[in-house]
């Protein structure tokens, strides 16, 4: 499992997400893996859950979706046809292993933890929906693998209360993850400057769950120092229930490799010269003889300028050459004054 090695790196960990974009058919499921391993990502990801484990096949008010991307569509509809079927889950962490990228999933109920304990996964995602569901918060700890935990909705007590029921059960291996759940979700309701709030408040590793449009809001998540990136994936020939705040296969390709490339330009804490600017260190400024100079002269502001290049004296000692600084022998326009042409000042 690579999340670990990325955090302790310095290295995102790019999370594929493929939620309901197969449309039904396992063909469509292998070929978003496929595309997530040619596309960099780290680990792909599945929801693990049936209609019945996640609602009830209820037809009142309190069941129906009244706004947003599935307006009047009743949770179990909905479900039913965005679920992915369990006898997929083998088939599709062997792929996904196969490529060199972990496998990971969403329990939503107690016997989806059971069951993906039976597949040997090796780190769990709580969504956030389900981030104030302290007994499956609990089942899905009690594994001792790590845990992710999207934080969509959740208050600072929900989420205080969600990583209590890890540790109360021994296990602190917690990735929270900064998410909106709206879907797509604006920029202006994203506010990702509270990632590292929620990494110093809550003490543990923080990412980014992105519903936005494009890779803006992750990318700009990367350099607030989110460890985490999840972002969903879809086929471009694929129309599904997530497609619309989903990437697509050229998308999620361009993602990796900006978040990659941010790693890249974030870089390390450095006042020094890169290797690349030392060949520029020459073209930085010093002092030069302005004005052909005899010996004995003084230094004036017509005969001696700080230009560039940088082969002269440093111009920290300007001021004090046109003070006492006058000309040890005849120098000529163009020359870098160096110590030996200089009388009436100490070199130092």
């Amino acid at each position: 499992m690579k999340l670990y090695d990325h955090i302790r790196d310095g290295k995102t960990y790019i999370i594929a997400e493929m939620s309901g974009n197969h449309g039904g058919k396992l063909e469509n499921a292998l070929a978003i893996v496929r595309a997530a391993a040619a596309a960099g990502a780290d680990c792909l990801k599945l929801q693990t859950y049936t209609a019945d484990t996640i609602t009830l096949d209820c037809r009142t008010d309190d069941f129906l979706v009244h706004d947003g991307l599935w307006k009047k569509r009743y949770l179990y509809d909905l479900y039913k046809e965005a679920y992915t079927p369990w006898e997929w889950h083998a088939a599709i962490k062997r792929e996904a292993e196969s490529l060199g990228m972990d496998f990971l999933s969403t329990p939503f109920d107690f016997t989806a933890v059971d069951f993906l304990e039976t597949l040997g996964v090796e780190l769990y995602k709580i969504a956030s929906f389900e981030a104030v569901d302290i007994p499956l918060i609990r089942k899905a700890a009690s594994t001792g693998k790590p845990v992710i935990l999207s934080c969509g909705m959740a208050s600072a007590e929900e989420i205080q209360e969600a990583l209590d029921a890890c540790r109360s059960v021994g296990n602190d291996h917690v990735v929270l993850l900064k998410c909106c759940s709206a879907y797509p979700t604006d920029f202006d309701t994203m506010n990702l400057r509270t990632i590292p709030d929620m990494r110093s408040r809550f003490g543990v590793p923080v990412g980014l769950s992105d519903h936005s449009e494009g890779s803006l809001a992750s990318i700009a998540a990367v350099t607030l120092g989110a460890v985490v990136v999840e972002k969903h994936l879809c086929l471009a020939s694929c129309q599904s229930v997530d497609s619309d705040f989903s990437l697509n296969e050229t998308q999620f390709a361009q993602l990796v490799r900006d978040i990659r490339s941010t790693e890249r330009a974030l870089g390390k804490v450095n006042y020094a010269p890169s290797p690349a600017e030392a060949q520029s260190l020459a073209h930085r400024r010093s002092l030069y003889v302005a004005a052909d100079i005899r010996k004995g002269e003084p230094f004036t502001a017509e005969n001696l300028r700080s230009v560039r290049p940088a082969f002269g004296l440093h111009t920290r000692y300007y001021d004090e050459l046109l003070e006492h600084g006058r000309a040890a022998k005849d120098l000529a326009f163009g020359t870098p004054l160096h110590w030996e042409d200089v009388d009436g000042v100490e070199p130092h």
